[in-house]
Parts: structure tokens; C-alpha cells; sequence
């Protein structure tokens, strides 16, 4: 999965891959969005955790991860 994190006054966003599934990614995110002073906590797939503050988020996006191209084909 492919998650791309908005943050406030922030004009580039926070891309990483995932393992999780996208109802894993949506679970952890509801829930750090239902504690007022929570945090984000998400895995990549290389097992870095990425921490943001709740506060700070302005969206999450989740998608499957692009397939990469080779050649000239469309």
C-alpha cells in the first residue's frame, strides 16, 4: 500500500510503503484521529516507523502501490 500523509503549512506530503493493509492503515489512523492529543504510528515496509501529530495531519491518502513501467508502452 502506498500512503501519502498531508501535514499542515506543509507544502510537500509524507510518502511511504506499507505492508498493512488498507484497513489496518484506516484503523490506526481513526483511532490516533480519536485521541485528542494522539499520535499517527505507521510501519513501512522496512520497518521504519513513521510518528506524526495528530494535530499537525491534514489528510491521509491510501492507495494500491503503482506498478512500475518499463519501456515505452503506455
Amino acid at each position: 500500500m502506498e500512503v501519502k500523509i498531508g501535514l499542515q503549512n506543509t507544502p510537500r506530503e509524507l510518502v511511504l510503503e506499507s505492508d498493512q493493509s488498507p484497513a489496518a492503515i484506516e484503523a490506526a489512523v481513526t483511532a490516533a484521529i480519536s485521541r485528542q492529543d494522539g499520535v499517527l504510528t505507521l510501519v513501512d515496509e522496512k520497518g521504519r516507523r513513521l510518528i506524526v501529530a495528530v494535530e499537525k495531519l491534514a489528510y491521509v491518502e491510501i492507495a494500491e502501490a503503482a506498478p512500475l513501467r518499463v519501456g515505452f508502452g503506455r
